[in-house]
């Protein structure tokens, strides 16, 4: 019998989702200026300071060098954060080194009854060196799975597109080290004060949801670099 995900990921993401779900009654919002997201207030920037480090080594794009430093909290199940996923591409080509962008695991419990296993995929997928071509693959394809009644099959399809093991894949999906990886970015996401998706930390400090949009995240990230030089 397969071993079920430990609960204590459950535990370490549900506050989020119940947060979440109360505020928004399960309706989706475009990623617009006007829309508020998973901020937990629009008209502040909180800043980072907690020393709780999230699961190592982080999934990163772009050089620890990099001026400009993006982090993202984000649920493959969530609706904004799919919207989100082609601004970030853009923003990883526009500034090349001169932006890092990281990815921490928030799952939506309960209001993604999904959340969790694509979380897995994903971690399971870095164990085998393909955590980003997964996470592309998860909100790319977002619609395809989201309403799925059984994930699992969907999931093992896309990790033998990507090349992956998927015996090994399998194994790993419900695995203590895959379960720990979730436990520990949802615990530096709460040590933060995240309490929905996307929540986006530029420079440690967190960006309005209403200025994700890509033309202003763009100056954000630009301002960022040149503060830096």
């Amino acid at each position: 019998m397969k071993r079920i995900i430990p609960f204590v990921i459950i535990i370490a993401v549900a506050v989020g989702g119940y947060y979440f779900l109360k505020r928004s009654a399960n309706k989706v919002q475009p990623l617009t200026p006007t829309s508020n997201g998973g901020n937990q207030n629009s008209n502040q920037s909180p800043t980072a300071d907690s020393n709780v480090a999230g699961a190592e080594p982080a999934h990163k794009l772009g050089p620890d060098s990099a001026p400009a430093k993006l982090e993202e909290f984000g649920d493959f199940e969530c609706p904004p954060c799919g919207l989100l996923h082609p601004i970030l591409v853009e923003m990883h080509k526009q500034f090349g080194d001169q932006l890092q962008i990281t990815f921490r695991e928030f799952p939506l419990v309960p209001t993604h009854q999904h959340a969790v296993a694509a979380a897995s995929s994903a971690e399971a997928a870095a164990l085998q060196g393909k955590f980003w071509e997964m996470h592309d693959m998860l909100y790319e394809h977002q619609k395809d799975w989201h309403e799925a009644f059984d994930v699992r099959p969907i999931f093992e399809g896309y990790a033998k597109q990507i090349g992956l093991d998927v015996d090994r894949f399998k194994d790993d999906v419900n695995g203590n080290v895959v379960a720990q990886r979730i436990f520990l970015d949802g615990k530096r996401g709460h040590a933060l004060g995240v309490k929905g998706t996307p929540t986006v930390f530029l420079n440690n400090k967190e960006v309005p949801f209403e200025q994700l949009p890509a033309e202003k995240l763009s100056v954000l990230i630009k301002a960022a670099i040149d503060a830096n030089k």
